[in-house]
């Protein structure tokens, strides 16, 4: 994911620690939901994030927006930081990094409309006058593939597939250089997420956004990714190009992911790598590589010593895995 151009966006070292209660005044040891994570993103770009549940990748999503502040490590976008700021600095970059969640039942008020729930990043940045910011509005809905008319209208009125488009609307609608995309189509019916994925792809193409794409699904990430990560108890075990990921994954973490993606032709079954136990609790992860407890390949030293990341590909298209088969 190194480039010798200026990436987009510049995540280093990012910690996100939640502090655990031992006792009603004692301090126990932090939840590790993103530890020590580090990656580039391009303009145009689409990272997808993939991950069991509590892995945390909507952590990093969060952290990286600073919606949840992080405990330490840096965030650049467009050359400018984006943590170490201060409220007025940290504005004008939310100007240019937007979200959209993962279920459009729960993040749209129902109390307003689409006019005014589309309109409400407009009126916080004070951008343009009423006229202008009633037309961007009516602008954003026909791009997203809403009539105008829907505007007065609240958000029960609407299916899941059209409360997700007021969603990405209502993210366009200060003209963002970078999205996360916490999990868009997995509240929706299997018939709608294809049109709001399409809708997605046309949209990085028309307006040059680069997206986080945080999903559980595979053949999602697969279908909408430049790049792709592999999460696991919140670190990144695995990084580099879609197609490098998807043909030959090295971590065996990547790869038990992979055998579970269903294929439909009976005469090319894979065979099926199942992973013993849980995950472990990132309040007291393993000692050496946190995969170690369920990894089908481990070894004494994987017991003992973190893994060095090492580059599997090569120095255009880094292909990057956490694992002591490859240190």
């Amino acid at each position: 994911m190194m480039n010798e151009t200026q990436p987009l966006l510049t995540v280093r070292n990012l910690k996100k620690y939640f502090p655990m209660k031992a006792g009603m005044f004692r301090k126990g040891t932090p939840l590790k939901a993103v530890d020590d994570v580090s990656f580039d993103l391009e303009t145009g770009k689409t990272l997808g994030l993939v991950g069991e549940s509590g892995c945390g990748k909507s952590t990093l999503g969060r952290a990286i927006l600073r919606l949840h502040e992080p405990t330490s490590g840096e965030v650049i976008l467009d050359s400018k930081p984006v943590t170490g700021v201060k409220h007025g600095a940290l504005m004008l970059q939310r100007r240019k990094m937007q979200i959209i969640f993962q279920d459009p039942y729960a993040s749209l008020n129902p109390r307003r409309t689409v006019y005014q729930t589309v309109r409400e990043p407009l009126d916080i940045h004070k951008v343009g006058d009423p006229k202008e910011r009633r037309h961007t509005v009516e602008i954003l809905l026909e791009r997203v593939g809403l009539r105008r008319q829907v505007m007065d209208r609240y958000p029960h009125e609407f299916s899941g597939g059209q409360r997700q488009r007021v969603g990405i609307a209502r993210a366009l609608a200060l003209n963002p250089k970078f999205i996360v995309a916490d999990e868009p189509v997995s509240a929706l019916d299997v018939s709608v997420q294809s049109q709001v994925l399409n809708l997605i792809a046309d949209l990085q193409k028309d307006m040059g956004i680069a997206f986080l794409f945080i999903s559980h699904d595979l053949a999602v990430v697969q279908h909408v990714s430049d790049h792709v990560a592999v999460m696991y108890l919140g670190k990144l075990v695995e990084m580099g190009p879609a197609a490098s990921i998807y043909k030959d994954p090295r971590h065996p973490y990547t790869q038990a992911l992979l055998s579970a993606i269903p294929n439909p032709d009976p005469k090319h079954r894979k065979k099926h790598v199942v992973l013993s136990g849980d995950v472990p609790s990132p309040v007291n992860p393993p000692s050496g590589c946190p995969f170690h407890t369920r990894c089908p390949r481990v070894m004494d030293i994987c017991k003992k010593e973190t893994p060095v990341q090492t580059n599997q590909g090569n120095a255009t298209n880094p292909h990057l895995v956490s694992c002591h088969l490859y240190s």
